[in-house]
């Protein structure tokens, strides 16, 4: 599956927020979110208005990992 072109960090924090994490802390563009499921976890989400399509592959790759799924899994239960 293709990644989601346009995708700006708002909207990824909204779409992390539906499975469970939730913003701890912000330091000038950057949001970092937690989460306490399956463990301790942690990504941060630059506050841009389009993410780049490698911080997007990054942290989607990273919180996929977390969660034991595929990336596509994870797109898919996004809807991003």
């Amino acid at each position: 599956m293709k990644l989601p072109r346009d995708v700006s960090g708002n909207d990824l924090v909204r779409a992390l927020k539906s499975l469970g994490y939730l913003p701890t802390r912000q330091s000038g563009s950057h949001i970092r979110l937690t989460t306490e499921e399956k463990g301790s976890h942690h990504v941060t989400v630059p506050k841009h208005d389009s993410l780049k399509l490698g911080t997007l592959a990054s942290i989607l790759d990273d919180v996929a990992k977390h969660r034991g799924m595929a990336r596509n899994e994870l797109l898919l239960n996004l809807r991003l």
